[in-house]
């Protein structure tokens, strides 16, 4: 269920311009050229905003869908990086299914679709469209299926049943803490300068070894041809005898 969120109480990050269209006025002394602009705008934990701007010039017709975007600013539930379960959103003749992923999926979207997810916080989703590709209408159909989303509160609310701890809030937090653990881990190596392989540090692979054979061959095989020479000459002797 959405919630209206001001302004002035979230801290919004930069918007993403969704599309500019162009449209054309004939009039008697030439044709007329008006933009208009479509951008989102959140502040990447769950809050979104959607905004329209036309003018007649492209800068124009993006800074009064800032400010558009800004006065639609809505709070939508999430389960944390991703939605809490999958929903339908239609608009107009496009339709798109959304559905929550594990973490370490990534966004599988569009790039229309995946700049609401970046502005909304959502780092793992599987998107489809059907329909329409028309940006406009495309974004507007996420925005539909967002609003049919119930927090697991609501949900047992609804129900008239007490709410139940969230089974995999453990296996969330293990998730993050690897992830924290990792990025320490990065951060640690790049001060240190051990950034690079390993590997390549020590030098080729085999060592003494050699490419082939065991250690000691090398040495072995410069003493077989005079083993050799040792054995004609034994041979020699006994046949003139």
């Amino acid at each position: 269920m959405k919630t209206r969120v001001l302004a002035r109480d979230v801290d919004l990050g930069e918007e993403k311009v969704i599309g500019v269209m162009r449209t054309a006025a004939v009039a008697k002394g030439g044709r007329r050229f008006s933009f208009t602009a479509v951008v989102v705008m959140g502040d990447m934990r769950g809050v979104l905003g959607l905004g329209q701007g036309k003018a007649r010039e492209v800068p124009n017709s993006i800074e009064k869908a800032v400010r558009d975007a800004r006065k639609n600013l809505v709070r939508y539930p999430l389960r944390g990086d991703t939605i809490p379960h999958a929903v339908w959103g239609r608009f107009g003749a496009s339709r798109v299914y959304l559905r929550p992923a594990a973490p370490g999926t990534g966004i599988k979207a569009g790039a229309t679709v995946r700049s609401v997810a970046e502005a909304l916080g959502i780092r793992n989703l599987l998107t489809k469209a059907y329909g329409s590709r028309n940006p406009t209408n495309l974004v507007k159909a996420v925005l539909d299926g967002l609003n049919n989303l119930r927090s697991k509160e609501e949900v047992f609310k609804l129900r008239g049943l007490p709410v139940l701890p969230d089974r995999d809030r453990p296996k969330l937090e293990v998730v993050e803490e690897i992830k924290r653990d990792q990025a320490r881990r990065e951060k640690g190596d790049k001060r240190d300068g051990r950034s690079g392989d390993k590997r390549d540090a020590k030098g080729p692979r085999g060592g003494t070894r050699g490419p082939r054979g065991k250690k000691g061959d090398a040495e072995a095989k410069p003493d077989a041809p005079e083993t050799k020479a040792e054995d004609k000459k034994d041979a020699g002797g006994e046949a003139k005898a």
